[in-house]
């Protein structure tokens, strides 16, 4: 498990050529997935940033936001809008938000998309639960709740990921992620962020910096 803590002064410090960032010299596909009960709207700052570097950008939109269908349904349902989206079997990256990163490795570990996914970086993502799924009655919030039978079945196939970029970005401070800690993902590199709040984490300027150049090479 690889987890680095940012630097205030890495976080804080400021490029004098971010204004001048080439743009992307190959075809780059990304697909944004977005957390419980929201639209996706959440992703509009990092939509922006990537597509004025040339990348082609898909919001995914969960339905049922709330999940209450279930997790495995929203991967299904994701895969469908991918393949509508891209194809098949074009390459494509996935940024996922909360909920969102479960949505996304169920898809790629169990639905086939790790063979076209190079990269995936989840934000704020509980991959090992949130007490905070105990308020919802939901189906999806169930499989969130730290010990269900839904993580563990996860946990068992992360292998199928094989060598593709895993990143999981937290905040010690996340107030919808509980214990914070749970965003740890020991198969990723965990970087921690002092941000806040829960969805600010899609507006901090370092984290999306970070994302960023993970993304545009």
């Amino acid at each position: 498990m690889k987890i680095r803590l940012l630097s205030i002064a890495g976080i804080f410090a400021i490029s004098s050529c971010a204004d001048v960032k080439p743009p992307v010299t190959r075809p780059t596909r990304i697909v944004l997935v977005h957390g419980f009960l929201e639209t996706g709207t959440t992703f509009k700052p990092l939509a922006g940033r990537l597509e004025k570097r040339g990348a082609t950008c898909m919001t995914a939109k969960l339905k049922p936001n709330d999940g209450c269908g279930g997790i495995e349904i929203l991967a299904a349902n994701l895969k469908r809008d991918i393949d509508a989206k891209f194809g098949p079997t074009a390459p494509i990256q996935i940024v996922a938000f909360s909920m969102g990163g479960l949505v996304s490795r169920y898809y790629l570990q169990n639905l086939g998309g790790a063979a076209r996914c190079g990269t995936l970086l989840t934000i704020s993502s509980p991959h090992q639960g949130t007490r905070a799924a105990f308020l919802y009655p939901t189906k999806g919030a169930a499989e969130m709740r730290p010990n269900s039978r839904f993580l563990a079945d996860l946990a068992a196939t992360e292998d199928r990921l094989g060598g593709m970029q895993l990143v999981s970005y937290r905040t010690p401070m996340d107030l919808v992620i509980l214990p914070p800690s749970n965003s740890i993902w020991p198969r990723a590199e965990n970087l921690e962020f002092p941000v806040a709040m829960h969805p600010l984490m899609l507006t901090s300027g370092p984290v999306l910096d970070d994302v960023e150049r993970r993304l545009i090479r």
